[in-house]
């Protein structure tokens, strides 16, 4: 199935900070894809300003129900909040 929206979240992390980042992506991945509702794919973006992990969804509304669910609020947040410098910039959005 191919995603009808993406939840993207940016982060700027420092360099230091990035294996730690890109284990919580790595640890959560899978999970993410067998066990979220609507979830079609997840893939993290590096570049040399920011990190940004894409989220695939069956829509918004699963894009949005996954910023609400235990999973990340409970574990995906808790393992990246210290490791990134500002708030993350959070933005959904439905394929056209």
């Amino acid at each position: 199935m191919s995603a009808k929206a993406f939840l993207e979240i940016t982060m700027v992390i420092d360099e230091a900070n990035r294996p730690a980042a890109v284990k919580v992506y790595s640890d959560y991945r899978q999970p993410f894809l067998d066990n979220i509702n609507g979830a079609v794919s997840k893939d993290l973006l590096v570049r040399d300003e920011d990190v940004q992990v894409l989220h695939g969804f069956d829509s918004a509304a699963s894009a949005q129900a996954y910023l609400e669910s235990d999973m990340f609020t409970n574990d995906v947040f808790v393992g990246l909040k210290p490791l990134v410098n500002a708030d993350p910039d959070v933005k959904i959005y439905s394929a056209a």
